[in-house]
């Protein structure tokens, strides 16, 4: 009973796997195939070519798209990580008036989707100048509500005899986080950092607001481009989604068992 109990649960799990899997090796599949091919349901091309790739490359700054993407996100992860540390161990651990409001004020932030303050935030970095610019687009990308309220529960949780026992040996408030909650927060930073990278790796809706040069757009509004520039031709389309998945497997592919393990330390889903 037991066996057969474990081969169900067997058969459920390729079968779930199989359907997670389906439109990534759907996507990679028709992009390799000719354009009269590209809806044939053939898992593996019939007759497979190279010059999707070719012509997303020779036609679109393709892979200043990708270095436009790359760069963006990872000042995107290493700024939030820095910030959202320090900031985060100053509102759980440290005193001062306004604390707890203060946190519930950035809080409340996390129920204010990008849609809604879109044109407002539109308005601000227009005023600033920084409008068709790389910094204009990371800017707001940076603070992000919930991994401010994971951070200061972590720190929270924290032995509060480690800070007594640093501040004993003359550690100041700055020693304490640097030497005593950074290192216990590895493992949890190192899961945020990677959905933060994911997130801006994949950002749409405010890069395609803020940049109408060429030059300035990330690899998501270059796919956008490329439907509207060849409408139908879901071969190249379909290419250059799959150049632009490339990188994020990769980074999980290197960082597979960091991230199932600070998910497991997390519950982060």
């Amino acid at each position: 009973m037991r066996r057969v109990r474990r081969a169900a649960l067997l058969v459920v799990a390729i079968l779930l796997a199989l359907l997670t899997a389906a439109p990534i090796l759907l996507m990679v599949s028709s992009a390799f195939k000719q354009p009269e091919a590209v809806f044939d349901a053939r898992l593996l091309p019939a007759q497979p070519t190279w010059e999707n790739f070719r012509y997303v490359f020779a036609t679109v700054p393709f892979a200043r798209y990708l270095a436009n993407s790359f760069l963006l996100a990872t000042v995107v992860t290493v700024v939030s990580m820095a910030f959202h540390s320090m900031s985060a161990f100053a509102l759980a651990r440290l005193e001062f008036p306004g604390r707890d409001k203060i946190f519930f004020a950035f809080f409340s932030t996390i129920l204010v989707s990008m849609p809604m303050v879109i044109v407002p935030l539109f308005m601000v970095v227009r005023e600033l100048g920084l409008l068709n610019t790389l910094p204009g687009v990371a800017a707001p990308m940076i603070f992000q509500g919930f991994a401010l309220f994971l951070l200061r529960q972590f720190y929270l949780s924290m032995p509060g005899e480690l800070e007594e026992s640093a501040r004993l040996d003359g550690c100041g408030p700055f020693r304490v986080f640097l030497r005593i909650a950074l290192p216990l927060s590895r493992p949890i930073l190192a899961a945020l950092a990677i959905f933060v990278f994911l997130g801006a790796w994949n950002a749409f809706l405010w890069p395609l607001t803020t940049t109408s040069d060429e030059s300035r757009w990330v690899v998501q509004v270059g796919i956008n481009a490329l439907q509207g520039e060849h409408a139908g031709a879901w071969n190249y389309i379909l290419a250059g989604a799959t150049v632009a998945t490339v990188p994020t497997l990769g980074l999980f592919l290197v960082f597979q068992r960091q991230i199932i393990e600070s998910i497991k330390t997390t519950g982060l889903k």
